[in-house]
């Protein structure tokens, strides 16, 4: 098998995995009332089952890190994909409150290693490719995560019980996913020599600004997740049926943008791409604010899903070029951040609209989202357009070169 061939078939596989994932982590979050509803659990209680996902997924991602010193990424999430399925299904299959709390428990701790390792391989594949290929996986996870979405209204709407609901996508992704685990690609030998090393002296403060990055992105995408609908409803008076509309919006506008995303980084490099997204997003988040109606509301939460979606793909990457010889620790310990944000969002939101209004509350994220114009200098210049002046070919393939001319 020729190495073109090996590659592209890896690539294919990661893109893969990248849409199981989607479809995993949409069926869970989507049905989250059922699961409530299921075993018993109060309001009170909710938010601590609900934080203890992010938590254990952050204390995952730290383990692999180290895992990963070991073992290769690929073998990872060869193991940890099907784990996140299995305890997906076990999140429907209990009917006592602790078995959900120890389903969840797996959930958080298999999918933090399955996040960390698939960014991993999807940093190590771009720097082989020698051009911008990462929002293209991401692009499969937002396609994933539209059609769970889907699934999950018609587990609903059909009133299925959640293991029934659960049952049909990971009997078939479960073994599809785990045969194309065989055709994962790792980073070519040598790459990670830093990584026994981790990020050496002071490495963590070169990395921290697109950890920053990372956690206001994931705020900005929680606010939407958590919040469109009621605020649709509540302040701007939707009808609770187009309530429902602007996560999917948000979703379909993220699979667009991440499908043409790379050709933009390609173009202009990724600082330029980031910049943008990242106004086109404040902008969002400004008409979502000031919105007279819902169909001005939806206009914003559209703007938002264009803007955010081009971020965190970039910030993954940008960590891979900033260490080139400890790409993986560099990919675990921003991983983490995912999921601060994801826990500081929802309630952070929810305390400024209680405390003073929801409209005010969503110019509480467009700030941090704008935090990112301050470091865009963190994606590179020159070294991250891909495609341009940054790769030369090797056979039919391009090499990333690198910054500093080193062949990988």
């Amino acid at each position: 098998m020729t190495d073109d061939v090996r590659l592209r078939r890896g690539r294919g596989a990661l893109g893969f995995s990248f849409f199981v994932q989607g479809v995993a982590f949409a069926l869970l979050v989507t049905r989250i009332p059922a699961i409530q509803d299921r075993y018993g659990i109060s309001d009170g209680l909710l938010p601590a089952f609900l934080a203890a996902v992010p938590i254990l997924a952050g204390a995952s991602s730290v383990a692999t890190e180290h895992l990963v010193k070991r073992v290769a990424p690929s073998v990872v999430l060869r193991w940890a994909q099907p784990l996140v399925l299995l305890s997906l299904l076990g999140v429907g299959a209990g009917g006592q409150m602790w078995h959900v709390a120890v389903a969840l428990g797996a959930f958080g701790l298999s999918v933090g290693a399955l996040d960390a390792s698939m960014n991993m391989l999807g940093v190590s594949l771009q720097r082989v490719y020698g051009r911008s290929i990462m929002l293209g996986f991401h692009a499969a996870y937002s396609l994933g995560g539209i059609l769970g979405a889907s699934a999950s209204w018609a587990g609903a709407h059909w009133e299925l019980n959640l293991f029934v609901s659960y049952l049909p996508a990971v009997v078939v992704l479960l073994p599809m996913a785990f045969l194309g685990s065989r055709r994962y690609v790792d980073g070519p030998a040598g790459q990670g020599e830093g990584d026994g090393k981790g990020l050496g002296a002071g490495g963590f403060k070169l990395l921290l600004p697109l950890c920053l990055v990372m956690a206001c992105a994931y705020i900005g995408d929680s606010t939407v997740a958590n919040w469109s609908a009621k605020y649709l409803q509540d302040v701007l008076g939707s009808s609770e049926q187009m309530a429902t509309v602007p996560y999917n919006v948000y979703m379909v506008t993220t699979l667009v943008g991440r499908a043409v995303g790379d050709l933009g980084v390609r173009r202009f490099g990724a600082a330029t791409v980031v910049r943008a997204g990242t106004l086109v997003a404040a902008g969002g988040f400004a008409v979502v604010a000031a919105a007279p109606g819902a169909w001005v509301g939806m206009l914003g939460f559209t703007l938002l899903g264009i803007g955010l979606c081009v971020i965190v793909p970039q910030t993954f990457a940008a960590a891979g070029r900033l260490f080139p010889g400890a790409s993986d620790t560099a990919v675990a310990r921003l991983n983490i951040f995912n999921y601060v944000g994801f826990l500081i969002g929802s309630p952070l939101v929810g305390a400024v609209g209680d405390a003073w209004s929801y409209r005010g509350a969503m110019l509480v994220p467009m700030a941090l989202v704008l935090v990112t114009l301050l470091q865009a200098r963190s994606f590179g210049s020159e070294g991250a357009r891909y495609g341009v002046r940054h790769e030369r070919r090797v056979g039919d393939r391009a090499v990333d070169v690198g910054r500093g001319g080193n062949e990988v």
